[in-house]
């Protein structure tokens, strides 16, 4: 979500989970937002920062993943730490994670 902080625009993403743990993502914009004026200044305006938001995304959710992957095999060591074993339907996610699985009827 792009968001003003003090005329500074930032795009910000925010992790919560039920243990005590939060951590948010945000770059800061240096591209202004136009007015709603239609003017040639302001589309050059509006195309200099949705170009500039477009760039930032793909890094934004990039950072994600590598905070959530992270999260994820910390949570498998204290899983496996307490003796706790995947159960075979979170085996096969595991195993087939980032992959599309069609069933096959049979």
């Amino acid at each position: 979500m792009a968001s003003t902080n003090s005329s500074q625009q930032v795009l910000r993403a925010g992790y919560e989970s039920p243990q005590p743990s939060t951590r948010t993502f945000e770059y800061q914009l240096s591209s202004p937002i136009a007015s709603s004026n239609p003017s040639a200044e302001n589309t050059k305006l509006k195309v200099a920062y949705l170009s500039e938001l477009r760039s930032l995304v793909p890094k934004l959710q990039d950072e994600i993943n590598v905070f959530l992957t992270e999260r994820m095999e910390e949570d498998k060591k204290e899983a496996e730490a307490q003796g706790r074993q995947l159960s075979a339907k979170e085996a096969k996610e595991e195993e087939n994670y980032g992959e599309e699985v069609v069933e096959e009827d049979t």
